[in-house]
This record gives C-alpha cells, sequence and structure tokens, in this order.
C-alpha cells in the first residue's frame, strides 16, 4: 500500500519549500513533488510604471544569495530592449563580477553541504577555506561591483565606472594569490563528494540541459518563443499541491529542463557524469572555471577605455531579454520600456523554476530517505521563484485562486 511522505519546511536552502512523495511499501519513491511555499513578494510587478534605472535597484532584492545575478539579467534586458550596445570594457566588467559572485556563491554551498560529505574531524579546515575563498571573491564583487551584495556600479548602459589601473593589480593579485587554495579545496572537496557513499544514480534524470555560456550569457543560445511557463495545477496530479505551490514551471520546447553548474559543464566542458554527486561535483570544478576567466578577463581590461555607453531612454515597447549564467543555472529576465521612458512590462523566468520538476524526478525511485540529498545537489533558491495571486485591493478576497504570469 502506498504513503504520502511529506517533508516541509525543506532545510538548507534559500526560502521555504515542501517535498512531497508518494512511497510504496519498500519506502521507495514512486512520484515526488517538490514545489515552493516561498510567500510572494511581487517585485517584477513593483518596477512596473516606473524608470528603468529603478528595476536593477529592486530586481537586485529577489534574493539575497545571488543580488549580483539578478542585477546583470536585469541591464542585460533593459540594454537590449534600449537597443544599447555596451562597451566591451563594461562587459568585461561585467564577467568579472559574475564569476566572483559564483566562486563566493559555490563557496557558500560548500560549507552547507559539509555535515553531509565532510568527514567531521576535517570539517574546520573545509570551513576555513571557504571563508578565505568568499573573502577575496567577495573583494573583487565589491571592486568591480561596487558592493556585493547589491552592486550599485552596475548600470544601464555599461558600468558607472571603469577600475583604477591599482584596482586592476589588486583584482589580479587576489585572484592569482587564491588559486593555490581554490584547487586544493576543489581537490579536497571532490574527494570527499566521490568517497560518499550514496545509491547509485541517485539524483539521475533523462531531461536535456539548459545553457547559455560557459561564464556569462548569451540571449542568442535560445529562442525566448520556445520557452512556455504553466501553472502548477496543470503539472502536478494533485490539485491541493498545485493549488499550495506558488512557483510557475517553464518548459523549454515543451521539456523540463536542467539548469545550472553540471548544465554547464556537460555542455561546454564535456562533463559527462550525472546525478546528485556530479551536481556538487560540476558546482565545485566550476570555481577553477570562474576563476581563470577572472584572470583572463582582467588582463584583457583597458582601465582608460570609457565603460558607459551613450544613450537617451527613449524605448518602443520592444521586448528586451537578459539571459544570465547565474551560479544555480540561467536567469532569465525581459523587459519592455515604452515610448515615454518607464518600464512597461517586466518578468523574471529563475534557474529553480527550471530545476523544481527536475528535482521531483530525480527522487523517483530512491528510498525516501535520500531525497533530501537530490535537494542539496540541485542547490535551489526559492525566494527567486514566487509568483503572484490576485486580490482584491479593498476586500483582500481572493479574485483568482491560482498565480497569474508576470
Amino acid at each position: 500500500m502506498s504513503e504520502t511522505i511529506v517533508i516541509s519546511p525543506t532545510t538548507r536552502q534559500e526560502g521555504h519549500a515542501e517535498l512531497s512523495m508518494e512511497v510504496d511499501e519498500e519506502g521507495i519513491v514512486t512520484t515526488g513533488r517538490y514545489f515552493s511555499i516561498t510567500p510572494v513578494r511581487g517585485l517584477e510587478k513593483m518596477v512596473v510604471g516606473k524608470r528603468p534605472e529603478t528595476a536593477p535597484i529592486l530586481v537586485q532584492r529577489i534574493c539575497g544569495v545571488c543580488p549580483v545575478t539578478h542585477t546583470l539579467a536585469s541591464v542585460e534586458a533593459i540594454d537590449d530592449s534600449l537597443k544599447i550596445d555596451i562597451p566591451k570594457n563594461a562587459k568585461y566588467l561585467r564577467e568579472m563580477c559574475l564569476n566572483a559572485h559564483i566562486i563566493n556563491s559555490h563557496a557558500i554551498h560548500q560549507f552547507l553541504i559539509a555535515p553531509d560529505y565532510v568527514p567531521e574531524d576535517q570539517r574546520d579546515d573545509v570551513i576555513r577555506n571557504v571563508s578565505e575563498i568568499r573573502k577575496h571573491s567577495q573583494f573583487v564583487e565589491d571592486i568591480v561591483g561596487g558592493e556585493g551584495i547589491h552592486p550599485s556600479d552596475i548600470r544601464i548602459g555599461g558600468m558607472a565606472h571603469n577600475i583604477t589601473k591599482n584596482a586592476k593589480n589588486k583584482v589580479k593579485t587576489r585572484i592569482q594569490g587564491m588559486m593555490n587554495l581554490l584547487k586544493e579545496h576543489v581537490e579536497m572537496m571532490a574527494t570527499f563528494i566521490e568517497e560518499k557513499e550514496l545509491p547509485k544514480h541517485l539524483g539521475e534524470h533523462k531531461q536535456p540541459v539548459f545553457a547559455s555560456s560557459n561564464t556569462y550569457g548569451s540571449n542568442t543560445a535560445y529562442s525566448m518563443q520556445d520557452i512556455e511557463e504553466i501553472l502548477p495545477e496543470s503539472w502536478y496530479d494533485t490539485e491541493k499541491i498545485g493549488k499550495r505551490a506558488c512557483t510557475q514551471i517553464p518548459l523549454y520546447r515543451g521539456e523540463v529542463v536542467e539548469t545550472g553548474p553540471r548544465a554547464r559543464a556537460e555542455k561546454f566542458r564535456k562533463f559527462k557524469e550525472r546525478g546528485t554527486k556530479a551536481q556538487n561535483l560540476a558546482r565545485t570544478e566550476e570555481m577553477i572555471t570562474a576563476a581563470n576567466r577572472i584572470l583572463e578577463l582582467v588582463d584583457q581590461l583597458d582601465t582608460s577605455a570609457s565603460v558607459m555607453a551613450k544613450f537617451e531612454i527613449k524605448g518602443t515597447d520592444h521586448m528586451g531579454v537578459g539571459f544570465i549564467e547565474g551560479p544555480r543555472g540561467t536567469n532569465i529576465h525581459t523587459a519592455k520600456v515604452s515610448p515615454e521612458g518607464y518600464i512597461s512590462d517586466y518578468r523574471a523566468i529563475v534557474p529553480t523554476t527550471w530545476n523544481i520538476p527536475t528535482m521531483g524526478l530525480a527522487t523517483e525511485g530512491f528510498h525516501h530517505d535520500y531525497a533530501p540529498d537530490v535537494i542539496r545537489g540541485y542547490d535551489p533558491c526559492l525566494s527567486c521563484a514566487t509568483h503572484m495571486i490576485v486580490r482584491d485591493d479593498e476586500t483582500k478576497e481572493v479574485l483568482k485562486n491560482e498565480m497569474i504570469q508576470l
């Protein structure tokens, strides 16, 4: 006789979620449903009717873990809507900031999974490494982006200003000085991950990967016309669960896809492994990729060059698209600017929404005790993924007991 097991709330992630599993007599998961129950804030709606420069400031607060990712996706979308071609040195700075953020975020993830993968007698060493790596990567975020938490120097049209020659040398020195520690840490974490005893094929699935770039993002890699967002009640076979979920589910060409570090590694770096261990291994190894990319970019940077395009904020309601490969995967923002110079439409399709159905699929066929390991492999960020219901402003009555596409 089947049984429903619910883990609510799940732990060690950004936001609140619930995992509901149908298990058979042996405790094997036959159906996995993982969904966000994080309260909605509606930041996408808040920016409509405001000046374009307001949007990056507001939407970078969608998530406290990946503000750099949202800031970049926002400015890329508005740049595209206004047909702004930013200077190449501004592109270098934006990509440097993102890759420093990726190192920082991946290190945080390793702190979170340390109780699962790192032997207790070596945990302090790993945590010290994480703290040191974060200190250096945060320094680069601060120098390049203005600050790491809410990067104020990433602007529509490019960057607020170029960095100085002295700052460029400091960035290079910091990353070069960190490389030996980073390589040692990655090798250590890779060993712990490989040695962890987990069921064979845990977290594996057959869905295609979705990644637009190896180290930044490309809005020409995929067609927006091929992306469809559906409501949870049309996906989950239990109406009650579908109504509780506060995320929409995006499909690419009608399929659930996997996005994130492992997807990038498979598509751009010939990474073949799949499953929970592979997710954590790809995320760990990507720290080296990001650090090397920063060193490449800092050598190309001309500190005397302009980093801000000349433009007018006068739109045509053309939908601009910004694809950014954040730590958790492909983050897509779209924006329209009206002829009067105000945001007329704004939407975000964030990494966790792509991965939520995949996490459910990845739990199937395994004992329910291992389901949290799948979740930690994917590193969900649920605060990014919430959408909206419709209420009457005066009575607060729910007018439409479902989410609306933003």
